[in-house]
Order: C-alpha cells, then sequence, then structure tokens
C-alpha cells in the first residue's frame, strides 16, 4: 500500500525570528512589521492537509531532536555554541538575515531531527514517501553562521545522515526554492557521492551565488547543477527546467535517495520572490520527482520544508506537493489557479529557455552511473 509520511510538531510554530521590515529588518527609519518567515504559511499548509482530509491519510513521522553530534556533521561547534548561547538568554543575531528567540535552539534541532527520521521511516520502508513540515529552514546555513532565515542545515545534516549511517551510496537534493540552495552546496560541493540542484531565481539571495558555472570542485567536479533562472519565469520555464535539465541529472547519477528542498516562495502571490509559479507548477514538479524516483530509488523521495510567504497561496502549493506524494486528490481547490493561469507569463520564453539549455548541458555532464 502506498503511504507518504508527514512530520510536524506545535514547537515549530514557536521559533521566534524577531520583527521584520520586508526582507531585511527595522532600523531607525524602517517600521517594524511581522517577519516574513512566520509561523503563518506553515501553520495555515498544515491546517489545510487536515481540512482537506488528507492527513487522514499521512502517516505521522514523530520528530526528535537532532543530536550535537549529529549537528557537527556540518556546523562548527562554535556556531553550535552560540545558537545554545544566545536562545538560552534573549535570542539574537546568528548570522547575515538570521536571527533566533528564546528556545529556538531545541525547535531548530527538532526540525533537524525531524527531517533524519523522515528519511529513516522512508529508508525503513515504514513509508513510500515523506513531506517534512518543519521550521525553521536550513538550506542557506552555512557551517559556522546562519543565512536567511535559516538556523541548521536541516537538507544537509539529513543527507549526511543518510550517507554516513544508512550508507547510502548516492543521494541527489532537488531544490526548487526561490532562492539558491547555497548551503546544501557548499556542504557538497566537493563530494562526489551528493548531486546538488537548485532551480531558482537568480541573483535572489545570496547575491553571490547560484551561478551557472558553480559545478563542483575537485572529485565533485559536475555533481552541483544550478538552474538560474531570469525574474517573472512562469508555469512553461520551471517545467521545462526539470524535464530538460533536473530531470536527466537524476538519471545519469543514479541517486538511492531524492531530497527536495521544498521552498514554496516562487508563487505569484510571495512577498520576497519575483517568480510566477502556481499550485500546478508544484503540482507538476511534484508529479515529475515522483516519476523519477519511481525508476531511480524505489520511490524514495523525501522533501523538507524551507520558504514560502504567502499566508493565502502556499498552502495550496503544499497541498498540491502532499496530494501527488500521497496519490490522492482531495476536494480542496485552488481558488486563484484559473486566474493566475489565465495572466501572462506562463509561457517559456527565449530568454529562459537559453538559461534551461545551458543548464541542460551541464546536466550532460553529471557522471553517469551505469
Amino acid at each position: 500500500m502506498h503511504t507518504t509520511g508527514l512530520v510536524s510538531h506545535e514547537r515549530y510554530f514557536w521559533h521566534d525570528p524577531g520583527s521584520g521590515a520586508g526582507f531585511s529588518t527595522s532600523s531607525e527609519y524602517v517600521e517594524p512589521d511581522p517577519h516574513p518567515e512566520s509561523p503563518s504559511t506553515k501553520r495555515r499548509m498544515l491546517s489545510l492537509l487536515t481540512v482537506s482530509g488528507l492527513t487522514d491519510r499521512l502517516v505521522p513521522i514523530a520528530p526528535r531532536l537532532a543530536t550535537i553530534e549529529e549537528l557537527r556533521t556540518f556546523h562548527t561547534e562554535r556556531y553550535v555554541e552560540l545558537v545554545r548561547t544566545l536562545s538560552a538568554g534573549g535570542g539574537g543575531t546568528i548570522g547575515d538575515s538570521a536571527t533566533i528567540g528564546h528556545g529556538s535552539f531545541d525547535i531548530a534541532r527538532l526540525a533537524a531531527g525531524g527531517c533524519i527520521e523522515a528519511v529513516d521511516a522512508v529508508l525503513d520502508g515504514k513509508v513510500a514517501n515523506a513531506y517534512a513540515l518543519v521550521r525553521p529552514p536550513g538550506h542557506h546555513a552555512e557551517p559556522d553562521r546562519g543565512r536567511g532565515y535559516c538556523v541548521f542545515g536541516n537538507a544537509v545534516i539529513a543527507v549526511k545522515h543518510a550517507r554516513r549511517v544508512r550508507r547510502l551510496n548516492r543521494v541527489a537534493v532537488v531544490d526548487w526554492d526561490v532562492h539558491h540552495g547555497n548551503g546544501t552546496e557548499l556542504a557538497f560541493l566537493d563530494d562526489p557521492s551528493v548531486l546538488t540542484i537548485s532551480v531558482h531565481q537568480d541573483r535572489c539571495y545570496p547575491l553571490d551565488s547560484g551561478f551557472l558555472e558553480a559545478v563542483g570542485t575537485g572529485r565533485g567536479a559536475n555533481t552541483n547543477l544550478n538552474v538560474p533562472l531570469p525574474p517573472g519565469s512562469g508555469h512553461g520555464a520551471y517545467v521545462a527546467a526539470f524535464e530538460r535539465a533536473v530531470i536527466p541529472a537524476l538519471h545519469r547519477f543514479q541517486p538511492e535517495l531524492i531530497v527536495v528542498c521544498s521552498g514554496l516562495d516562487a508563487n505569484m502571490m510571495d512577498p520576497i520572490g519575483r517568480m510566477l509559479a502556481t499550485s500546478e507548477t508544484y503540482r507538476t514538479l511534484a508529479k515529475q520527482l515522483m516519476a523519477a524516483a519511481g525508476s531511480l530509488c524505489q520511490g524514495r523521495l523525501v522533501a523538507l520544508h524551507e520558504g514560502g510567504y504567502s499566508n493565502a497561496y502556499v498552502p495550496f502549493c503544499g497541498l498540491a506537493v502532499v496530494e501527488e506524494f500521497a496519490r490522492h486528490r482531495t476536494p480542496a481547490t485552488d481558488p486563484y489557479l484559473e486566474e493566475f493561469m489565465a495572466m501572462a507569463g506562463h509561457d517559456l520564453l527565449p530568454h529562459q529557455a537559453a538559461v534551461i539549455d545551458a543548464a541542460a548541458a551541464l546536466a550532460a555532464r553529471v557522471p553517469r552511473v551505469s
């Protein structure tokens, strides 16, 4: 029987990154506003999964605290101690656009541990695939600092667990967040056992990463693939990027597990991104990855929640992904989809195709596993 696991926990919604102002922080002349990385989008997504009836079909996966040793497989001892110390007090800044509040250390550990548990549940055959609806996010975090609202590198820590503890030979990470997955790329840039793929808005965040030219170093040459789509890319560009570059790269690499960094901030209503994806876009991408996982790695597919800042629209994008994972359509429909798909911008345009074709050429250089 096909089953999909779901990781969630009330504590995830209690992480407090403080106030914000747009995608930055408040200042002398910038009035404080709720932080964009608020619990609302994740809580509303979980609520929609429940109200739609889909949660009843999902297998709950209980998260646990990641151990300090697991955190240190990616992060420096000094950084882990900084997060612990600030969390025990009143919180504070832990890096570039990354802040925490009181108690965030254990919540971030619970997020990383929840991702590990999702991976284990899939590898143990308890579920066919899983979605980890965790918070705080992780794909921007670096070894010695937080970045872009991220505290610990959830995906990196989960993949390292799959490699070191579960002894997998090859793992692929596909990141469809609107921002570049710089932390994940950094962790595995010279590692030939991990294929990292990021499809993102060109030079959105971080401004200095995510370029086509970053293809891996040393023994990891050609095992990193970036698809920096131009701002304004819509459904056609995303589907083409997966069809022409992402899926072929996966087939060459032959992973034993596919991990998705599931940021839902490329959607049309996101206040930070400038892309035009819809819930149908995410449904199509999820369907493509489901098919790839089915033919490559016995369906082993784990999605880890990252960004997404539209309270109204993230829930419908997330529902579409989890519906595809669970192979079940609920009665809930996207009330915005018809109007969104009637808007301009969804056709693949020549300047978008040029980037995708360049990425496809790089995908053809991913080491082939026979």
